[in-house]
């Protein structure tokens, strides 16, 4: 595989290329990915000690971002959304779902800790 620094300058070339239309649909492109390697890089490690546990629990979207997937939501039920802010919907609705499956595992593993029920954690 090519080096970064190859492959970046490969992009701008072709990016050089593109006829108007065609480079607002990179650039939308572009920042599409971009958002979904920020959302990736804010991903937690896997650990198992109780106060990592308790952090995957609580954890949220920052208040910038429920604001930032509650537009996206409502552009999308009245059907004005561009395609580049349904891909950063979907990647908003991924991450929302990573973290729940974390948030259980977590859960449970806390619970194993813990020594006690699932059910009674949770009611705590």
């Amino acid at each position: 595989m090519a080096a970064p620094t190859e492959i970046r300058q490969r992009a701008i070339a072709l990016l050089e290329q593109l006829p108007g239309e065609s480079l607002v649909r990179a650039v939308e492109f572009l920042q599409a990915l971009s958002h979904e390697a920020l959302l990736l890089s804010e991903m937690p490690k896997p650990e198992s000690s109780e106060a990592t546990l308790l952090q995957i629990i609580q954890r949220r979207l920052s208040p910038e971002k429920q604001d930032r997937l509650a537009y996206l939501r409502s552009s999308n039920e009245t059907g004005e959304i561009t395609e580049t802010e349904h891909q950063e919907l979907l990647m908003y609705v991924d991450r929302i779902e990573q973290q729940d499956a974390e948030r259980a595992e977590a859960l449970i593993k806390l619970a194993q800790l813990r020594s006690c029920d699932l059910k009674t954690l949770i009611n705590c």
